[in-house]
C-alpha cells in the first residue's frame, strides 16, 4: 500500500508539476526526500518505488519443514499440551528452539487453539475459523476446526496471597484421566503464600488415605502446616453419630489428626473460596498427563513415583521461591508420630473366641512378646489402623497389642511335613501407650464434632 501511494503522488507530481511541499505533507516526508524520489521514478519508473527485499524470504524465517515438523509433534505427540508447555517440550526433548509467540502462531494458523487460550484470542479467531470450516474439503478437516474452538475459562476470583509459608494450605483433589484410559484421583495441597504444590498422591477415587498421604508428604518435607483449607465434601463432611461404622467417618478422623498434631481446619462449601488449588488443577491438567504419556506410566503405583520427582521441577518453574517469605512451619515430627498420628481409629467388640473382626478378616491379639492375649466376649476395643497399614489394638486404655490375622488353615504341619516346626513366638513392636490412642479422648472429640456440626445445620 505504500509503494503504490508514493508512485501515484510522485508520478501525479512530475506530470502535473505539483507542489513538493504538498507531496511531501501527504507522505510524510521531507523535501530531500521528495526529490529522491523524482530523481529515481525519472531513472527507473515505476520499479524504482518497489522494496529492495520483495521476493526475498526474511534471514529469521521459519524453514516450512520446521513448521510442519512442530505441527505433526503437537498432533500426534502433543495433542493435550498448552502452547507454552509444549515449546518447552519442543526445546527439551525435540531440539527445536523457537518462541512461544512462534509457535502460537504456526499452530493457530492450522486452525488448532491452546486448551488455555484466552477470551479475547478465542473470539478474535473464532470467526476465522468459522469460515475456515466452511470452505473445509473434508469432513475430517472441519471436524478438527470445531475440535479447536474449546477453550479453559478461569472462573476464580483472585484474593491476596496468606503473608507467610505454611500459614494456610489449600487442598482438594481432581479425578481425571491422568494417564492410561481409567479416570483417577490427584489429591494436592498448595501453599497460599508461595503458590507451592506441597503435597500430591494418586488414588482411584477420593480418599481419606489420599489425604493422609500429602498430609505425611508436608510433615516430612516442610513441618507441621498452621492450617488446611478444603471443601465440605465427600472426606471432609461430618457424618451423623448414627452411622454404622465410626472408621467410616472420614472427617472425624482426619479432623482428629489434626487435633493431635496442631493443624487447624477450615471449611468452605464455595469452590470458587480455594482459587488457588481450583487454578492449579487447571495448570496440571494441561501439562502433567502429557509429561505422565511421555514418561510411560501406566500405574497408579509408578504415577506416584513420578510425582515425587516431577513436583520439585513443577515448583521451580511456577512457584514463588519461599526464601525471601517467612516460614511459619512447626518444626517436623519424627517418622513414628507421623506414622502413629495419621491413623483410622475404629471401636470393635472381642467375640467368643477372643478375637477382632476387622474389613471381613479375624485377628487375635498378641503382647509384646508375641504372646496371645485374651478378654471377655463383649469387650470394647479400639483397633488402630497406621499409616504404614499396621494394626494395632486399644483395650480400655490400659494396653496396646498388636493384631495378628488368624488364616483360615495352616500352611504347613510340624506332624506330617518334613523340616516344619511349630511357630514360636517372637518379640513384637508396640507403640507406648500415647494420648491419640486413648478411647476416652477420641469418643471426647467425636461428641465434641457432632455437637458442631449440629451447630451448623442449625445456622444453614
Amino acid at each position: 500500500m505504500d509503494e503504490q501511494k508514493k508512485y501515484e503522488v510522485i508520478k501525479k507530481l512530475v506530470e502535473e508539476q505539483g507542489n513538493k511541499d504538498r507531496a511531501a505533507m501527504t507522505l510524510g516526508l521531507t523535501r530531500r526526500q521528495i526529490d529522491r524520489l523524482i530523481q529515481a521514478y525519472r531513472d527507473r519508473g515505476k520499479a524504482a518505488f518497489l522494496h529492495g527485499n520483495r521476493g526475498r524470504k526474511p534471514s529469521r524465517t521459519i524453514p516450512e519443514q520446521t513448521k510442519q515438523d512442530v505441527l505433526d509433534l503437537y498432533r500426534l505427540k502433543y495433542p493435550d499440551a498448552n502452547f507454552t508447555h509444549f515449546t518447552e517440550l519442543l526445546a527439551k526433548k525435540e531440539g527445536i528452539s523457537l518462541s512461544v509467540s512462534a509457535v502460537s502462531s504456526i499452530l493457530e494458523r492450522a486452525g488448532i487453539l491452546s486448551p488455555k487460550v484466552t477470551k479475547a484470542k478465542k473470539k478474535r479467531l473464532t470467526q476465522q475459523l468459522k469460515l475456515q470450516q466452511k470452505a473445509a474439503k473434508t469432513k475430517q478437516e472441519a471436524k478438527r476446526i470445531q475440535e479447536a474452538l474449546i477453550a479453559a475459562e478461569d472462573a476464580h476470583p483472585r484474593r491476596p496471597r496468606c503473608a507467610y509459608f505454611g500459614e494456610l494450605q489449600q487442598m482438594d483433589a481432581s479425578s481425571y484421566v491422568w494417564f492410561g484410559d481409567k479416570k483417577t484421583t490427584l489429591h494436592i495441597a498448595v501453599d497460599d503464600a508461595t503458590g507451592r504444590i506441597t503435597g500430591a498422591f494418586f488414588d482411584w477415587q477420593e480418599t481419606l488415605d489420599g489425604y493422609y498421604q500429602i498430609y505425611a508428604q508436608i510433615l516430612r518435607n516442610y513441618g507441621i502446616p498452621y492450617k488446611f483449607f478444603t471443601d465440605r465434601r465427600t472426606i471432609f463432611t461430618y457424618k451423623k453419630k448414627t452411622a454404622p461404622d465410626i472408621g467410616e467417618d472420614t472427617y472425624t478422623q482426619f479432623a482428629y489428626a489434626c487435633k493431635q498434631l496442631g493443624t487447624a481446619l477450615e471449611f468452605s462449601s464455595v469452590p470458587q473460596a480455594k482459587g488457588r488449588v481450583e487454578r492449579m488443577f487447571l495448570t496440571l491438567q494441561s501439562r502433567l498427563p502429557v509429561e505422565l504419556r511421555l514418561a510411560g506410566v501406566d500405574c497408579i503405583e509408578a504415577a506416584n513415583e513420578f510425582l515425587g520427582s516431577y513436583l520439585d521441577e513443577f515448583n521451580a518453574k511456577f512457584a514463588l521461591p519461599p526464601h525471601f517469605i517467612r516460614s511459619v512451619f512447626e518444626m517436623q515430627p519424627p517418622e513414628e508420630t507421623i506414622n502413629l498420628s495419621l491413623a483410622v481409629l475404629t471401636q470393635r467388640t472381642v467375640d467368643s473366641g477372643h478375637c477382632i473382626q476387622f474389613e471381613k478378616h479375624l485377628y487375635r491379639m498378641l503382647d509384646r512378646k508375641g504372646m496371645p492375649v485374651y478378654y471377655r466376649k463383649g469387650t470394647k476395643a479400639m483397633v488402630i489402623r497406621s499409616l504404614d497399614r499396621n494394626l494395632f489394638c486399644c483395650v480400655q486404655d490400659k494396653e496396646i497389642y498388636v493384631l495378628e490375622e488368624i488364616p483360615e488353615r495352616a500352611s504347613r504341619s510340624p506332624e506330617f511335613d518334613l523340616g516344619s516346626t511349630r511357630p514360636t513366638p517372637r518379640e513384637r513392636y508396640i507403640p507406648p501407650m500415647g494420648h491419640p490412642w486413648r478411647s476416652k479422648a477420641f469418643w471426647k472429640f467425636v461428641k465434641m464434632q457432632e455437637h458442631h456440626w449440629t451447630d451448623f445445620l442449625r445456622k444453614e
